[in-house]
Formats: structure tokens, C-alpha cells, sequence
């Protein structure tokens, strides 16, 4: 089988990161032949951008043709691990959005259906795998652009748009806690980058500072890593101003023992257009580069993973480290809330 000739079925469109994930794979050769969706005012906006994917109104239908190797989901988060379960269950390999879980129990569940079956379960965690200055910054890093890299700080600040968020958006049980939701991106990030096969969360944070009337919404979060050689700080927030012309003011600062990097993923607030841009300081000087025509192979290696049985897009265990510090640091943080225990 050929990358080219797999065929994808999407379960689940309740986040707009799938339309990410599914060009992702088309970019790369697979074909699109059908997806599961129950809400219509989703589905017809949906159907209306991949017209060659048939709408059925049974996910076992995809669940069960032998034709379909791997699933997509950008599910409603307390959903996603469940839908993947059934789907290596059933032989398939999954490509989930982030969170892939919301819960460390769900999280060793999880582990154990995909060492058993032997089907991939790879998160999406959009903000590396669909993010060409991450890529270029890795490339760099482990070209020795840098030096060894000793500190990762990772910013994910969001436009909260609450007029327009469904219901679940607010209810802490369906998306996990602000750092369950947003920090896993920088989780996973901050193991890239330093190369880090495990942390320890060192303090996490949580809180609803400026929405009282949605108190199931955590709107501000942080939490600090520790690996052997490095350290980094995760700051996540729902504060993005609306004069920003994008959803949010996404930054990495990468410091090595030989100089930094620093990349602003979506925006330059005072300077070049565009986005995907990068910063490299070291002992010869300053450079931008613009980063905006790097690959993103994510969906190409993934296919080839598919095909080949590897893991070259991205280690499972590395997949499911990023979750597991971000889902103990939400566990932390929530400890320690005033007038709530652990969940």
C-alpha cells in the first residue's frame, strides 16, 4: 500500500483543528472518503469543503470498512479518547486533535489498548506539527545553531470569542482545565526542543480571573517543567485583546548554551507581515528568517508510519508524555484551588 492510496474517515468535528488535520493528510496523497458528524450546522459547512466525503449517519460504518486504515477526530475533548479506543479496537490507526484525553485515567487506558492492538494514536498538537517555524526551529536546534538548549518558555495566549463558543467551551469536565486544553502544545514542545524523554511539572496554576459568569471556564494557566538538563515555563491564557488581528500573540523563546531563538508563530506586532517568524541570536549576530515556505511533513510521515508500521512523524511515547505532564500539572493545579481537593 502506497501513502498515496490510504483512506482517511473523520469521527467527530466539533473543533475547527480539523480542518487542519484533514488537509494535512490530503496535502500528502491520502484520500478522503467519509465522516461521521450528528450536529448538521457542522456538517453542511464541512461537507460543503470536501465534497468527495460521503456523510454517514453511523460512526460504525467507518468503524467498521476494512477500506478505511486510519480515523481523524477533533471529537469534543471528553469524547476523543473514547472514539479512539473503538478505532484501534477495530484495526485503525487515529489522529486526534488536542487534548487527545482529558484525564490521566483515560491516559492509561489509552496506553494499554494501543500497546495491545499495535494502531497508532497520534495527537495533533497543531501548534508544532502545522507550524513551519516550529519545524525550521527544531531543524536549527539540532543542527547546533544553539548550543544545548537549558530553558524553554512557551506562550499560548487565545481570543476567547465567548459569543460564539458552544456550550461544552465553558464546562470543565468536557474540555479538561486550561492547561489540559491549550498547555499540552507547549508540553510537547518544550520535550522537542530540549529532547527531553521526561519532566517533572515543578508547580501549575489555574484560574477563572475575569469570567465569573461562566465559572466552569479556566481563562488563565501556567505551569513550570523540569527535565534533567533544562527547564521551562507554560504560560496559557483566554485574554487575547480584540484589536490583535489574529487569535493570538503565539511565542517561543528556545535558550541554548550558545545563543536563542525566539519565534513569534502568528504574528510580528510591530514589525514584518505575515507569520512564521523566527529570531536566531548567537555568537556572530542577529537574523530573522522567514519561515512561512518550510515543509510540514507531519502528514506525509504519518502516512508512511501507516503504511510502514514506523514512527517517524512521532514517537508514541513522546505523543503520550506531552499529555501526561500537562494532564499531572492540571491535576496539580486544580489541588490546589481554593476549597477543592484533587479530582
Amino acid at each position: 500500500m502506497s501513502s498515496s492510496g490510504i483512506r482517511f474517515a473523520v469521527i467527530g468535528i466539533n473543533h475547527n483543528h480539523i480542518f487542519g488535520q484533514v488537509d494535512a493528510l490530503l496535502g500528502a496523497g491520502a484520500t478522503f472518503v467519509s465522516f461521521f458528524a450528528p450536529e448538521d450546522d457542522l456538517a453542511a459547512p464541512f461537507a460543503e469543503r470536501y465534497p468527495q466525503a460521503e456523510r454517514v449517519h453511523d460512526a460504525r460504518r467507518i468503524l467498521e470498512d476494512d477500506g478505511i486504515a486510519l480515523v481523524l477526530s477533533a471529537a469534543i475533548p471528553r469524547d476523543r479518547a473514547r472514539i479512539g479506543i473503538e478505532v484501534m479496537r477495530h484495526g485503525k490507526d487515529y489522529m486526534v486533535d488536542k487534548p487527545g484525553m482529558v484525564t490521566l485515567e483515560e491516559l492509561a487506558e489509552v496506553r494499554r489498548v494501543q500497546r495491545e492492538t499495535g494502531r497508532i494514536y497520534s495527537i495533533f498538537y497543531s501548534e508544532h506539527f502545522n507550524s513551519r517555524v516550529t519545524n525550521k526551529a527544531g531543524e536549527l536546534i539540532r543542527g547546533g545553531a544553539i548550543g544545548k538548549v537549558v530553558n524553554t518558555l512557551g506562550l499560548g495566549p487565545h481570543r476567547l470569542n465567548a459569543p460564539i463558543r458552544p456550550s461544552w467551551f465553558f464546562e470543565r469536565e468536557a474540555y479538561g482545565g486550561i492547561l489540559t486544553d491549550i498547555a499540552s502544545h507547549q508540553c510537547e514542545q518544550f520535550l522537542f526542543y530540549t529532547g527531553a524523554k521526561d519532566a517533572e511539572v515543578t508547580y501549575a496554576m489555574v484560574a477563572n480571573r475575569n469570567n465569573p459568569r461562566t465559572p466552569g471556564l479556566q481563562d488563565f494557566g501556567e505551569m513550570t517543567l523540569r527535565s534533567n538538563d533544562a527547564t521551562g515555563y507554560i504560560r496559557v491564557d483566554w485574554f487575547t485583546p480584540d484589536g490583535l488581528p489574529t487569535w493570538g500573540d503565539g511565542r517561543v523563546m528556545v535558550v541554548g548554551t550558545d545563543g536563542y531563538i525566539e519565534m513569534r508563530k502568528y504574528i510580528d506586532i510591530a514589525g514584518r507581515e505575515g507569520k512564521d517568524h523566527l529570531f536566531l541570536v548567537d555568537k556572530t549576530g542577529t537574523r530573522h528568517l522567514d519561515c512561512s515556505g518550510e515543509d510540514l511533513p507531519y502528514g506525509r510521515d504519518l502516512l508512511n508510519d501507516v503504511r510502514d508500521r514506523t514512527e517517524t512523524a512521532m514517537g508514541q511515547e513522546h505523543c503520550f508524555k506531552a499529555m501526561e505532564l500537562t494532564l499531572k500539572a492540571q491535576a496539580l493545579a486544580e489541588a490546589t484551588l481554593p476549597g477543592q481537593g484533587p479530582r
